[in-house]
């Protein structure tokens, strides 16, 4: 072909017999690839780290099993199969401060190991943002600049499981998280306490000192092999859009809760109330301090109801709102402020 050219070589096309062509890739292929382009989408540069770490960093990130030492390292400092992304991202970035960069943002898509076997080998999401690298832009602007915080890190971790095809109404976000997380800057996320698909937030500052990075330095991680498989339809037409031409509803509501009441679970106990009619239910304010006891707080929440069939009436809507205060008030004990 290359002496006589590759225009002399005639074109044989291939049988596609008669029925439809299988798809090629694997699911956790096609997630890998939508996980890397969400996360280059907000900002982040793609780093690709050593797979193996020193044992104490491997015993941090919950590592360090006899099973996953290496017979014979590279050096002494790449002792261990990685249990986590994060280490190598975390370096990454302090050799990037180090030398002049301290606002980066980096992410990686790739294996980490938990044991020997093969279903103990799983594909991870991770990424790091440090100094002035959040999600509204990288470095400082006259417009305003915004250190990296646990939001940023959410976002991130929730829009690498939006590409990945996670179910995002099923997603639950919890307090605190990982050991090597800050326990007030962080939280939790999953399906259930069953199925925890990951963790986002602040690291510890005795994880910083133990990698021999500067803080502060945020950080996610989740796991694309946990996120639940899309069920097939049928078949591969969308199905049709529906808009309603009615005018939706908005009211708010402000409920008087313990402290230990997650904004979460009002969040679900208002949807519960009639999923097809209620569109969204947002956290729009939370009030601690003077005018509320100490043992509480307030949550406002605005619910958009979307009539479908014809305009609501006062009456209706009235009673829908009813019902949404006394499923609040059931399944989290809150009270109309």
């Amino acid at each position: 072909m290359r002496i006589i050219g590759v225009d002399k070589v005639p074109e044989t096309p291939f049988d596609r017999g008669e029925t439809p062509r299988k798809p090629i890739l694997k699911p956790i292929q096609l997630r890998t690839r939508r996980a890397k382009r969400a996360l280059a989408a907000r900002g982040m540069v793609e780093a690709v780290t050593w797979s193996f770490i020193s044992k104490s960093h491997a015993e941090l990130f919950g590592g360090g099993k006899a099973e996953l030492a290496l017979a014979n390292p590279i050096a002494s400092d790449l002792s261990d199969m990685r249990p986590s992304l994060l280490p190598g991202l975390v370096a990454a970035a302090q050799a990037n401060s180090d030398r002049g960069f301290a606002d980066v943002a980096l992410f990686e898509v790739g294996q980490v190991f938990m044991g020997d076997r093969p279903e103990d080998q799983l594909t991870a999401a991770a990424g790091v943002r440090h100094g002035f690298a959040s999600s509204e832009g990288i470095g400082r602007h006259w417009s305003g600049s915004a250190i990296a915080n646990a939001l940023d890190a959410k976002a991130d971790a929730l829009a690498v499981l939006s590409a990945a095809g996670a179910p995002m109404q099923a997603l639950q976000v919890v307090p605190g998280g990982a050991p090597w997380l800050h326990p007030g800057r962080s939280g939790t996320i999953q399906i259930g306490p069953q199925n925890v698909l990951g963790y986002f937030g602040e690291l510890h500052p005795r994880a910083l000192e133990a990698l021999g990075a500067d803080g502060p330095l945020v950080a996610f991680e989740v796991i694309l092999d946990r996120v639940p498989e899309v069920k097939q339809r049928p078949t591969r037409a969308k199905p049709a859009l529906e808009l309603s031409p009615f005018q939706p509803v908005s009211r708010d509501f402000a409920f008087m809760v313990e402290r230990a009441v997650r904004a979460g679970d009002i969040v679900r106990a208002a949807q519960s109330v009639d999923r097809k009619l209620i569109t969204a239910v947002t956290v729009f304010d939370v009030y601690e301090g003077k005018g509320v006891d100490e043992a509480k707080k307030s949550v406002a929440i605005a619910v958009t109801m979307q009539p479908r069939e014809k305009t609501m009436t006062d009456q209706e809507i009235d009673a829908v709102a009813a019902r949404i205060v006394a499923e609040v008030n059931k399944k989290t004990g809150g009270v109309l402020r």
